[in-house]
């Protein structure tokens, strides 16, 4: 069977930024954040990986290299190039250049943690979010004729343990314990190494934490937020800001 035919148009990467856990808050980013990037297949393959493929070779010779938002903002590892001003702004210029020129969409939801009311809320962050998240990606996929198809989910392996609890929530919130009481039929869960050098996941890793930062510190510059900011879904459906969840 042809897979076009039975595979959804869109494929998403997912990657978060912050910790779930409630016990100990951390008072400098006390937020979790979940990035859930889609992506149209024909465009990811003939535009967008191409782009940044070129920006690796063009800065560091070669294509092996993983972005990494932590990575690049420290000038960690083979990003010690970004120490010299010059190249670092050029860089900085060119990589902001293919996520602007990028399309794709963001489906997200931060949670401010100590906000977050857990009478009302026993699940944990990630839970919460990728939930809000998955129902707005249902949406997304009805309006462009997609629902119903096979549609993958790629999230970043991080270990059995924690994969497997991922993979639970997911497959619980899939057959139909969601707001919508509704099976999300064919969404798919698939894990990365990040080793396998993904464009997507790394396009993933680069907008969560400016997602986090733009509830955390509104009020405060934030270049990367305004790169992506009309990238975001609109839905705010689930939104509930005064209870510590927020849909950017």
């Amino acid at each position: 069977m042809d897979s076009r035919s039975v595979d959804s148009e869109y494929v998403f990467y997912a990657d978060e930024s912050g910790d779930h856990s409630l016990r100990s808050i951390d008072p400098s980013y006390p937020v979790f954040s979940l990035s859930l990037c889609g992506f149209k297949k024909t465009t990811y393959c003939s535009r967008i990986v191409p782009r940044f493929q070129a920006l690796k070779f063009r800065y560091f010779g070669h294509d092996a290299i993983i972005l990494h938002e932590h990575d690049i903002r420290k000038q960690n590892g083979a990003f010690r190039i970004l120490t010299d001003r010059v190249v670092r702004e050029n860089f900085l210029d060119d990589l902001s250049d293919c996520l602007t020129n990028a399309r794709f969409k963001i489906f997200s939801t931060v949670i401010y943690k100590p906000d977050l009311k857990l009478d009302l809320f026993p699940e944990n962050p990630y839970a919460i979010s990728l939930r809000i998240c998955l129902q707005h990606v249902c949406g997304f996929l009805k309006r462009n004729g997609q629902f119903g198809k096979r549609t993958y989910f790629i999230f970043e392996k991080r270990g059995a343990k924690e994969d497997g609890e991922l993979e639970l929530e997911f497959r619980r919130i899939v057959s139909g314990q969601n707001d919508l009481s509704l099976p999300l039929d064919r969404f798919e869960i698939v894990f990365c190494d990040k080793k396998a050098n993904s464009t997507g996941m790394q396009i993933a890793d680069l907008t969560a934490r400016p997602i986090g930062l733009s509830v955390f510190r509104k009020n405060q510059t934030n270049r990367a937020f305004e790169l992506i900011r009309g990238k975001l879904y609109r839905g705010r459906r689930y939104s509930r800001p005064s209870q510590g969840i927020i849909v950017p």
